[in-house]
């Protein structure tokens, strides 16, 4: 800006006004207008003026923080185009923390947020004043003063102490060093004063509490991340163990304060901030911690597991209690090594304290109080149960939900306790359940949620209790007749136990007991309750997943089941759920294969409704997704029934112009590879998809391999229909992609190629014209990589062999090009040949390469030789073969490589030659050739 300063902010700020209006006419320009401000010299200035003129709408100046701050992420270093000059900056440091009074909350943040963004890059460097600016401002008697100071304070504090260089890093421990003790004594000045005030009913706490908060929230980076070694500074640790007197306090606070207080909510987020700070010690500082290992496990299991909690705790801080304790029992740093010998002093003795702590009658109260208190069903949980099954079933399947966050914690807690600690719990464990042998009273409905909590915990436990439950004898002689009980209030246990099958079902379930299993999950799948039902289609997954599933003994039950999952997946109504289901239906569909065939209709007709129906949610199409996948495996040929849907369906996924291929694309693609591989013809349709494959390409994304897979299914499908619609364009993209691709990717490229020339060996080169010399070179050059070479010499075979002409025409362009005779070139390929023959492994190429040499020889034609088309035998654990396998078998019936014998061929040749140089010019010509070659070769030919 040429003009002065508040000429400058009288401009800007009217465009700002306009960037803040609701009106695109006038929005649009004022924004092209600040952007093409963004590099001029006083646009930050002017900025500066106008968010700290208070008088100004709210509005414009929390645009007016956002464009600098924007700003600063782009000019301010030094190296940046356009970058702020220093003296522009230097002023605009003096502005940023001349006075800390903006009077609204957000835009206060904000400032703060971009105070400390400039501070990332200039402090203490080039900004010396800025941290004793803020300690003498945190001090100020003015309430907002001194608020705003402190909020700035912990921005500047939270992003120094994310640095992670290790010159930062030592500029911020220096930093902790000095400040530590001011932030400690300044923390305590502002809690003392809301203890106070809380006590005594002052309206000031709450402006206390947020001091509190904001202090505590500097004293966390300050301990967590300023100090090498916190267990050596004595006020660190001081902090430290005071934290523990201030959460009795403020856990104290919170239970005489009413919910209603406006301080309440602010105080569980004080007392959870407490825990973070320990958490996150014990996180960067194992070592350091240890001398708090006692005490923080007294604490946790004192509110967590004993009457001491009662009417203080809340959901949240019993989960960062948990979590405490858990990290403590899983910390590597205090797990010995085998050889004790080995171990640190340091980890020996937070062992020591562990094994002090973790005592039998401390273990034993810690394990019952988990299965008998947390683990219970809530009454809002079995209300929501009634009320919602499915949102009911999708968050127990889940185990995350916000609302229930509990559940999840306790049980890894309580898996963490039983792993470390199973030989003294185990026993605990077995008498719970021993307790609560035969059926339950339906009536007794304590004892129905407490037998749930114990299978629960039997479940969860699972991989430990592998030595000490006979879990088939459970089964047989409790668990089946528990899920045999049809009372409605006896669904708690149904559901529980069709849960625990499931999770023993791959640790110890004998394969005799399967049919008696799908009997039940039979009976189960028709359960008058929906969340029984969806939990009896869960453990059917992991039935029919595990490795011991046999296909004969579920094959009986098939139909029916597979019926009712049907109507299941009508049934649910929650996208979630639906997914769920589908995913069932998927995995038994895999698992069966084409026994699948007769039992599909319904499905069939179902799914382009509940695609047209999921049109807003791209998970659930997805899972339709990976189900027709499964449906086109399991139909094979009989799949293009399905097409009027199928296709679009794909069409729609690997389209890259349309937004919703950014979900579906990855499973969009294996459906269309997997319908050319079942598909017994081309259709014009199936073909027309290929119209989405050039933009796929370009996109050069993780699916390239997948992309690849489709291309060659094509070819191998309809080769000349293919071709003479996409030859070119496929040309086009392939010589693109060969300039910018990785090995792998040429690879995959040639591969194509070397398919097109095997399934037509005179259209072939052609089509790729452009791409050949390139390979002709490569051999000649001595490509380095063996699978490239491998390759090249793959593609120059099939030309040789079946194409001379072609061949002969390359050779001839090359030979030009490089100034050469032909015989000279064509010497050099195969002397190039020969030395890399054993960068070929694979035999068809192995013997195309022979074949192709011995085609030089003037003449003409048992390995890998066929006579006629079998169809293989297909055993019960292998996949049948698709259309495309088959096809490939018929391609190899007219394949040199297999319906030419080798032998047959080489001894033609060999004799062709001999006729044409006489008797003694062939003897002159074999005398040359090695003495070991001429033995092999004799050998080779002896088989005849």
């Amino acid at each position: 800006f040429s003009m002065d300063i508040n000429s400058a902010s009288t401009v800007v700020l009217q465009t700002l006004t306009q960037a803040a209006s609701q009106d695109t006419t006038i929005l649009k320009p004022a924004e092209e207008q600040l952007k093409r401000w963004e590099t001029q010299p006083g646009f930050y200035s002017a900025l500066l003026n106008i968010f700290n003129n208070h008088a100004l709408d709210i509005n414009v100046r929390w645009l007016a923080v956002l464009y600098f701050k924007n700003g600063i992420d782009r000019y301010w270093r030094r190296i940046a185009p356009h970058a702020l000059s220093e003296e522009e900056k230097s002023s605009l440091r003096a502005g940023l923390i001349a006075n800390f009074n903006e009077p609204v909350n957000q835009i206060a943040t904000q400032i703060g947020v971009l105070i400390a963004k400039v501070a990332r890059l200039d402090c203490p460097r080039h900004w010396p004043e800025l941290i004793p600016t803020l300690l003498e401002s945190v001090k100020a008697q003015d309430d907002l003063h001194q608020h705003r100071a402190l909020l700035t304070f912990y921005h500047v504090t939270k992003t120094l102490s994310s640095k992670k260089l290790v010159a930062d890093k030592k500029l911020f421990q220096d930093l902790a060093t000095g400040i530590h003790s001011f932030a400690c004594s300044l923390w305590n000045h502002h809690t003392d004063t809301f203890l106070q005030q809380i006590c005594t009913g002052d309206t000031g706490a709450i402006h206390s509490l947020e001091r509190t908060l904001l202090s505590l929230k500097v004293l966390r980076k300050l301990t967590v991340h300023g100090f090498m070694e916190p267990h050596k500074n004595l006020e660190v640790m001081e902090f430290l163990n005071a934290v523990f007197e201030r959460l009795k306090q403020f856990l104290e606070c919170r239970r005489q304060v009413n919910q209603e207080n406006t301080c309440s909510e602010k105080l569980e987020k004080t007392i959870i901030l407490f825990t973070k700070v320990l958490l996150d010690f014990l996180d960067y500082h194992p070592f350091s911690f240890i001398s708090l290992i006692q005490r923080s496990l007294e604490f946790a299991v004192s509110y967590v597991f004993t009457g001491a909690g009662e009417g203080v705790v809340f959901e949240r801080f019993i989960v960062q209690c948990m979590n405490l304790i858990k990290m403590i029992v899983k910390n590597d740093a205090y797990k010995p090594a085998k050889n004790t010998e080995e171990s640190k002093p340091e980890t020996m003795e937070a062992h020591k304290i562990k094994i002090y702590f973790f005592s039998y009658s401390t273990l034993t109260e810690i394990c019952r109080r988990l299965v008998s208190h947390y683990f219970l069903l809530t009454p809002e949980e079995l209300s929501m149960w009634e009320e919602d099954p499915e949102g009911f079933a999708v968050e127990e399947a889940a185990g995350d939900s916000y609302k229930y966050s509990l559940r999840p914690c306790t049980e890894v807690l309580f898996l963490d306790i039983f792993h470390e600690y199973s030989q003294t719990l185990t026993p605990v464990l077995l008498e719970m359940v021993q307790n609560l042998h035969g059926p339950t009273n339906v009536d007794n409905t304590v004892g129905l949620v407490v037998k749930d909590a114990v299978y629960n915990a039997i479940g969860l436990a699972a991989y430990e209790l592998f030595d000490s439950v006979d879990f088939d004898q459970w089964f047989n002689s409790q668990l089946l007749a528990e899920l045999q009980v049809t009372h409605i209030r006896y669904k708690l246990i149904r559901r529980r136990v069709i849960w625990l099958i499931g999770q023993w079902i791959s640790v110890k379930f004998k394969s005799e007991l399967r049919p008696m299993l799908y009997e039940a999950i039979l009976n189960l799948m028709q359960d008058q309750d929906r969340v029984v039902r969806i939990e009896t289609a869960t453990t059917l997954k992991l039935a029919v997943d595990d490795f011991e599933f046999r296909t004969e003994q579920f094959v009986p039950f098939l139909e029916n089941i597979f019926s009712l999952l049907f109507h299941l997946l009508q049934e649910v109504t929650e996208c979630d759920t639906k997914m769920h289901v589908l995913h069932v239906i998927s995995c038994v569909i895999e698992r069966v294969g084409m026994q699948i065939r007769p039992y599909v209709g319904s499905l069939v007709q179902y799914l382009p409704l509940l695609w047209k129906q999921s049109e807003d949610h791209n998970m659930l199409r997805c899972a339709i997704l990976t189900t027709l996948v499964h449906l086109v495996q399991g139909l094979g040929a009989d799949s293009k029934n399905l097409y009027p849907f199928l296709l679009p369906v794909i069409q729609l996924s690997t389209d890259v112009s349309q937004s919703p291929h950014v979900y579906l694309l990855e499973d969009g693609l294996e459906l269309w590879l997997v319908t050319l591989e079942n598909s017994p013809s081309i259709t014009t349709e199936l073909l027309g998809i290929f119209q989405n494959m050039s933009a796929l390409l370009e996109l050069g994304s993780e699916n390239v391999r997948t992309c690849f897979q489709i291309i060659n299914a094509y070819i191998f499908l309809s080769s000349s229909e293919f071709l003479q619609n996409f030859a070119a364009a496929l040309c086009q993209s392939f010589c693109e992609l060969m300039q910018d691709i990785t090995t792998e990717g040429q690879v995959q490229v040639l591969k194509v190629v070397e398919n097109v020339l095997k399934v037509n060996p005179i259209l072939g080169p052609q089509i790729f014209q452009p791409l050949l010399p390139s390979v002709l070179k490569g051999i000649l050059d001595g490509e380095k990589y063996p699978v490239v070479m491998s390759t090249y010499l793959g593609i120059a075979g099939r030309v040789l062999l079946q194409n001379t002409g072609f061949f002969s025409s390359l050779l001839n362009q090359i030979a030009l090009e490089l100034n050469q005779e032909m015989e000279q070139l064509l010497g050099n390929i195969i002397e190039m040949w020969v030395d890399r023959m054993d960068n070929i492994t694979q035999p068809e190429r192995r013997k195309l390469s022979a074949l192709a040499l011995l085609s030089l020889l003037p003449s003409e034609n048992s390995c890998m030789v066929m006579s006629h088309f079998e169809e293989q035998k297909v055993s019960e654990d292998e996949e049948p073969p698709t259309e495309q396998d088959r096809r490939k078998k018929l391609l190899a019936l007219k394949d040199p490589v297999h319906s030419v014998s080798l032998q047959q061929f080489a001894y033609e040749k060999l004799k062709a030659q001999q006729e044409l140089l006489g008797e003694q010019g062939f003897q002159s010509l074999m005398e040359s050739v090695d003495t070991e070659v001429i033995r092999q070769l004799q050998g080779f030919l002896q088989k005849l």
